[in-house]
């Protein structure tokens, strides 16, 4: 990396702090919670990725900051008055700043149409415009009503279809927004039918459409998308050349277009000195014992056993304590994430002609790096999912006796070595009758089924269920509950629901504080040692002959306490000949996930100790029931079970026998 690109990389990740920080105080001066400091505030982050973009060789993003900047200087002033359509304007400013870093970090700069944004800034100015823009400004402003044409060039990213996304699904509803229409696939993307691998999306889609729909509303086809794919919209009224060239243009160099593999991103975590100070500190204590320890082994005899217990103890507390910062280094507040709902927020309930207020509780609680990466689409489903099916209409809430403004409300804490967060929301709550017949139509379950109301409602988690009446941009097409869920369980984490009809809802998400190390209970099975993770634990115990039963149609439980659970015998799954496989002389392990418990058969439990979770999935392969590997303290290698996994390994084996008996009582019946 050459000098000038390690700052250019800098300034990316300062502009980005600073253009949260203005979309942060455009929120609160949208709102009237703004002063004079905070308006300050806004133009110093502007005024500062203005500078360092002039410096760095940005120009474009420079000049339209400049313009950004005219006007936040005319607001903090006081010769410009704050309006509701100056707020919207200085919004969309910042997304198109934000869209000019992404694209100069790209390397696409000249992707970005700014014109019309700009001369908005400039007419809010009252600044007389050039001849060239001039020409501009009658397809950046059209009259109210008048039909244009656009080309709107849409790029899914490669991962789109994980999240569970169509993109033919965007492509109709732009379609449906006018008349003329053309659509062109661009297959430059695509690679060999060799290296064509079919779970990602290689295509780019080109729509031309005469419309009278706004920008605005063009961009809200891609709201509920917005993080999975990128998109532009060129106006060609007045050219109509310039569609053709855009459907045709080569497609945008993004990372492993050329069907080369994707090289890991650079990533980088801000480190308060207060850290850094406490790990020089710890590394000095650790120098000092491991040279204890090296001095008695020097001149060692028996007589000095205590000296080098004493020592080795002391540098096993040293090294934990440095293990605990150094993991601490990697926590961040999930303010990080938090912050971004506001806006969010805002958009939806204005699209939805909703009033909305967001709270945040909690927002210094602390996660590990990758999560917080990882948790911010789930919560962005959940916070829509709150807003358009939870919350009512400002008429129906006064109806049914609440106030016209709904509340959604995130909340972080810490909880018994993992981190709690809750999206709630004080709505109409979840119609469970509604979704046992959709999930009885669906065959998602039997109708003489015996179902709590919780359980019920956690059937909306199902992969494609949704009992949305209607279609729209946010909600309806059955692809969100169940990626939220999927998403989380990647994380080794857990998700409930309870709900309260016409009172609200709660979704809780259970994380682990880090992916990296987790707690585990270390058990034996035919010789070899799995590692279950701690927090999944509740209990072990050496069951008698009478707990443990065969019932036709639900396999072998175990009877504790008046309660049948379903038990693994984990030397089958992992295919062990040689093992304990009488329950009672065995330890039968409770493990507990999504609020229900079954056993694990083992042969012993060996002890409990912190393990390094290392992802064999990228050394080795995927592995049934397996979440990843670790090294034990003897060198030897230990698999990491996947209590979700097996868990649902349990419930297969015993629809299985339900459908064998079934099947059995079904012919007994024809043969009788």
């Amino acid at each position: 990396m050459t000098f000038m690109a390690e700052f250019r990389d800098a300034f990316f990740e300062e502009s980005a702090e600073h253009v949260a920080a203005v979309e942060q105080g455009l929120l609160a001066l949208d709102s009237g919670a703004a002063d004079s400091e905070q308006m300050n505030a806004i133009f110093r982050a502007a005024h500062s990725v203005k500078g360092l973009a002039a410096t760095l060789g940005f120009p474009e993003i420079a000049a339209f900051t400049h313009d950004m900047e005219s006007v936040l200087d005319r607001l903090r002033s006081g010769t410009l008055a704050v309006t509701p359509k100056l707020g919207q304007l200085l919004l969309r400013a910042n997304d198109t700043l934000k869209a000019l870093l992404a694209a100069a970090q790209a390397g696409q700069g000249s992707e970005v149409d700014t014109a019309e944004v700009t001369g908005e800034l400039r007419a809010a100015l009252g600044a007389p415009t050039t001849e060239a823009e001039t020409v501009v400004a009658p397809q950046s402003t059209p009259a109210a009503g008048a039909p244009r044409t656009y080309a709107i060039r849409l790029l899914p990213k490669r991962q789109l279809f994980a999240s569970g996304q169509d993109p033919m699904l965007i492509v109709r509803e732009l379609t449906e927004l006018g008349h003329d229409v053309s659509v062109v696939c661009d297959t430059t993307r695509l690679p060999a039918i060799d290296a064509l691998d079919p779970d990602l999306c290689h295509l780019i889609w080109v729509v031309k459409v005469t419309t009278t729909a706004s920008r605005d509303e063009i961009a809200n086809v891609f709201l509920f998308a917005e993080d999975e794919c990128e998109h532009s919209v060129r106006d060609v009224t007045d050219d109509p050349s310039r569609a053709g060239v855009a459907a045709h243009a080569p497609p945008l160099k993004t990372p492993g277009s050329d069907g080369k593999p994707v090289a890991a991103e650079a990533a980088s975590i801000r480190v308060p000195t207060d850290k850094i100070d406490a790990l020089v500190d710890l590394v000095g204590e650790l120098v000092i014992s491991q040279a204890m320890v090296n001095q008695i082994a020097s001149d060692f005899d028996m007589g000095r056993l205590g000296e080098l217990q004493e020592a080795l103890a002391s540098l096993d507390r040293s090294t934990r304590d440095l293990q605990e910062r150094v993991m601490s280094v990697r926590m961040l507040p999930v303010a990080t994430v938090f912050n971004r709902f506001p806006r969010l927020v805002r958009d939806v309930s204005n699209t939805l002609g909703k009033k909305v207020r967001l709270e945040m509780q909690g927002a210094e609680t602390e996660l590990d790096k990758g999560m917080i990466e990882r948790i911010g689409d789930p919560l962005t489903h959940l916070v829509r999912n709150a807003i358009d099916h939870g919350l009512e209409t400002p008429a129906d809430r006064i109806a049914a006796g609440k106030g016209d403004t709904g509340t959604v409300t995130l909340r972080a804490a810490h909880e018994g070595g993992s981190v709690v967060i809750d999206v709630a929301d004080d709505g109409r709550g979840l119609n469970t009758k509604r979704i046992r017949e959709k999930a009885e139509a669906n065959g998602l379950i039997r109708p003489d089924e015996v179902l709590s109301d919780d359980e019920i409602n956690a059937l909306i988690f199902a992969p494609g269920f949704s009992t949305a009446a209607q279609v729209s941009d946010l909600s309806g097409r059955g692809v969100g509950m169940d990626v939220v869920k999927r998403n989380v369980e990647g994380m080794s984490g857990s998700v409930t629901l309870t709900s309260t009809e016409g009172k609200g809802s709660r979704v809780r998400i259970r994380l682990p504080l880090t992916l990296a190390i987790l707690d585990g209970l270390i058990v034996s099975v035919g010789g070899a040692s799995y590692v279950l993770p701690l927090l999944s634990v509740v209990e072990s115990l050496r069951p008698t002959p009478r707990d443990v039963r065969n019932i036709l149609g639900s396999g072998e439980v175990l009877v504790l306490r008046g309660e049948s659970l379903p038990f693994v015998r984990l030397h089958a799954v992992f295919g062990h000949d040689v093992a304990i496989t009488e329950p009672s002389r065995g330890i039968i392990v409770i493990a507990e996930t999504d609020g229900r418990r079954f056993g694990l058969l083992v042969d012993d439990v060996l002890g409990q100790q912190q393990v390094v979770i290392k992802n064999l999935e990228a050394n080795y392969r995927k592995l049934d029931g397996v979440m990843g590997a670790t090294i034990l303290g003897d060198g030897r290698v230990s698999l990491i079970c996947d209590v979700q996994e097996l868990f649902r390994w349990t419930t297969t084996r015993r629809e299985a026998a339900e459908q064998l008996l079934a099947a059995v009582s079904t012919s007994g019946e024809e043969f009788a």
